[in-house]
């Protein structure tokens, strides 16, 4: 929770001004963050100076995991995060790539499952991540990126959050998440919660869970943001950090493909504010 309200406020002090060309906004920026998450001892780190909707972040990324390309499959997940870029961005409606309504088109889960090869083939990246882990191969390449300059223009969004690596010690699992692009005040937790889940899951199928590492290099809060976040959410005290609780049965890969749903997640302790409504810019 601190680092999130010391990289706020570092924005607020040191960001410069940047026109962003896709939403039409300026964005107050600072380049390069690093966060740091113990998921060893389970601080998740869930946003307390405003209430977060966890749920909504776990699901988005279990249809990652599962290769999903259809805004009507995450929601069905319990998430509405894909909607507006699936049918709502100008620029993806008038694309020949584009299948029809809620159609995401190959990003995301569809780059991390099924990687296209020049041959006609795929390659499965998650599971082969997961299968050397399990045997606790770490070939100092355990990488899952979604980010395929080559089809950039066959889905409705480029990945910001765009890279996992795994690392194992012994037998504790970490984890290096790399993002090039971060809307703080209404993005990042949704990220933090993923990067921490997604190392928290992976562990709980094979390893123990160590650290999670997640390096920003784009980190902005856009213009319409700006007031809430200086004279809002950073005059309130933060509380203390609550508790992911994961179904233990879930024990593969194929249990996050078929049965989990969003009950088989909760947290305890959680203690916060009251929500903040942060404009959202497609």
């Amino acid at each position: 929770m601190k680092q999130y309200l010391a990289l706020c406020q570092r924005i607020i002090d040191e960001g410069v001004w940047v026109e962003n060309e896709r939403t039409n906004k300026r964005c107050l920026t600072v380049i390069n963050a690093d966060l740091e998450y113990d998921v060893k001892n389970n601080q998740f780190p869930l946003i307390t100076t405003r209430k977060s909707f966890w749920k909504s972040a776990i699901a988005e990324f279990l249809g990652y995991i599962r290769g999903y390309d259809n805004a009507a499959d995450f929601r069905a997940l319990g998430t509405k995060t894909w909607d507006a870029n699936a049918n709502l961005n100008a620029a993806w409606l008038n694309n020949p790539y584009r299948k029809g309504d809620d159609d995401m088109g190959r990003v995301y889960g569809i780059q991390g499952r099924s990687w296209a090869k020049p041959d006609g083939g795929f390659v499965d990246q998650l599971r082969k991540v997961v299968e050397n882990l399990k045997k606790g191969i770490d070939d100092r390449a355990e990488i899952i990126t979604f980010y395929n300059p080559g089809e950039f223009d066959m889905g409705c969004l480029r990945p910001c959050m765009h890279t996992h690596t795994f690392s194992l010690l012994g037998d504790t699992l970490h984890l290096t998440s790399y993002q090039r692009s971060c809307d703080v005040p209404l993005g990042l937790n949704f990220n933090q919660v993923q990067v921490f889940t997604f190392l928290a899951l992976m562990a709980q199928i094979g390893k123990k869970a160590g650290t999670a590492y997640h390096k920003i290099v784009n980190a902005h809060i856009y213009e319409d943001q700006l007031a809430l976040m200086r004279d809002v959410q950073l005059k309130r005290q933060p509380f203390a950090s609550p508790k992911l609780i994961i179904n233990p049965k879930i024990q593969s890969l194929e249990d996050l493909e078929t049965w989990v749903t969003m009950d088989d997640f909760s947290v305890n302790d959680y203690q916060c504010h009251e929500p903040i409504q942060y404009p959202f810019s497609v």
